[in-house]
């Protein structure tokens, strides 16, 4: 599942994708994001795209809750409220800071 929006991630979800597998685009990306289909070519890959909307929620919850995915892993910013400005600057510029996700500790 690539979430994020930034090349990074897709590529990253290109490299570790498994034969036969499904990369789940659902990150809103604001720049260009190359396709490498000299890579995926005999990999017989899906790809999807799309917003997440209410219907895939619920299945996410239950993936998470059965530790099948670690959020803490995708968390890469930490700011305090009083920080809050300058987390949102980290996260709009996502492929320059290296944002996956940013917490806002209250």
């Amino acid at each position: 599942i690539e979430a994020v929006g930034i090349p990074a991630t897709f590529e990253l979800c290109e490299q570790i994708i498994a034969p036969g597998g499904t990369i789940a685009n659902i990150g809103v990306h604001g720049v260009k994001v190359n396709l490498h289909l000299e890579k995926l070519w005999d990999r017989n890959i899906s790809i999807t795209t799309r917003l997440v909307d209410t219907v895939t929620i619920p299945t996410l919850f239950k993936t998470v809750a059965s530790h099948k995915i670690d959020p803490k892993l995708l968390i890469t910013h930490r700011f305090k409220l009083n920080n809050i400005l300058k987390a949102y600057e980290t996260f709009a510029n996502a492929a320059k800071t290296k944002a996956l996700k940013v917490i806002i500790e209250v």
